[in-house]
């Protein structure tokens, strides 16, 4: 239960940009599998920059949760995947 606190602490950071993300590939007609794979994209770009960057330093409160850098980005890329799923398949409903 801890880690997944942990997890949903972390996602939350970048909630508003994949929300802003969704809306945009909603309006651009994306389908599933590209808005997926863009996330993926941009998932593996993020943990790059904060690997790169001083941002380094955040993730010994997650090594502390007993989660490493792998399964953090891995539980928050199938949480904004399964949040980009539902949202676009209401988005393609209604359009």
């Amino acid at each position: 239960m801890r880690q997944l606190l942990s997890i949903v602490a972390f996602y939350r950071q970048f909630l508003f940009w994949s929300l802003a993300i969704n809306l945009l590939m909603g309006f651009l007609g994306f389908f599933m599998l590209s808005a997926v794979v863009s996330k993926l994209f941009l998932t593996v770009f993020v943990w790059y920059f904060m690997n790169q960057t001083k941002a380094k330093g955040n993730f010994i409160f997650y090594k502390h949760q007993g989660l490493s850098e792998f399964k953090l980005f891995a539980f928050t890329f199938l949480v904004d995947s399964l949040i980009t799923i539902s949202f676009l398949m209401v988005f393609n409903e209604f359009s």
